[in-house]
C-alpha cells in the first residue's frame, strides 16, 4: 500500500486504508440489510466515482435487489465542482413504489445528491436512501438527511477507491487525501 505519491505536482497521502473502507461497508451492508429485510430495493448507482463503493456494497448486501446506475456531471477536471450539474446517463428501472437507494461515493456540497433526489422523486417511489462513502459535513448544503454514512470527513480533496483526479487514480484500494502546500 502506497503511504504518499505525487502527480501532476500535487502530494496525497494515506486518509483512510483499505482495511478500513472494508470494514465500514460491511457495517453499513448489514445495516442496509436489516432495514430493507422483506423488501426488493433498487440501488441506484452515480458513475463514475461510485463504482468500486458500489460493487463492495452489493457483494456485501444479504437480501435481494436490483440495481442501476445513472451518471452526472459537475466537476470536469477540476478539484472542485462547478455547481453545474448535467444528466448524462438516465436510470432504466422503473422507479414508482419501489424502495430505492442512491449510493455516493462523496457528498460535500450536496448539489449532485439533491440533483438526483428531486429526479427520482417525480416518479413516485415508495421510498428514497442515500448512503455515502464520505461525508463533507462542514460544506453540504441539503435539508434532507443522508441516511447512511461511512465516513465524515473534513473538507480535503480526496482520491482513490473510485474517486478520480482528472478521471485518474480511481483504482487505488484506499483513499488519499492531498496535502495542502
Amino acid at each position: 500500500m502506497k503511504r504518499n505519491f505525487t502527480i501532476n505536482g500535487d502530494k496525497f497521502t494515506l486518509f483512510i486504508s483499505e482495511a478500513k473502507i472494508r470494514k465500514r461497508i460491511c457495517q453499513l451492508a448489514k445495516k442496509i440489510s436489516r432495514d430493507y429485510n422483506g423488501s426488493i430495493p433498487i440501488f441506484i448507482g452515480v458513475l463514475n466515482g461510485s463504482f468500486i463503493f458500489f460493487s463492495d456494497l452489493i457483494r456485501e448486501i444479504s437480501i435481494d435487489c436490483e440495481v442501476d446506475f445513472i451518471k452526472l456531471s459537475s466537476y470536469g477536471d477540476a478539484k472542485i465542482s462547478s455547481g453545474n450539474i448535467r444528466l448524462l446517463k438516465e436510470l432504466n428501472c422503473q422507479i414508482e413504489g419501489r424502495d430505492i437507494i442512491i449510493v455516493e461515493d462523496i457528498v460535500d456540497s450536496g448539489l449532485s445528491i439533491e440533483f438526483i433526489k428531486n429526479l427520482i422523486m417525480k416518479q413516485n417511489p415508495k421510498s428514497l436512501k442515500v448512503v455515502t462513502l464520505l461525508l463533507k459535513k462542514e460544506v453540504v448544503k441539503i435539508n434532507f438527511p443522508i441516511d447512511y454514512v461511512g465516513f465524515e470527513i473534513p473538507t480535503y480533496f480526496v482520491v482513490g477507491y473510485g474517486l478520480d483526479y482528472a478521471q485518474r487514480i480511481r483504482h487505488l484500494k484506499s483513499i488519499y487525501r492531498l496535502v495542502e502546500k
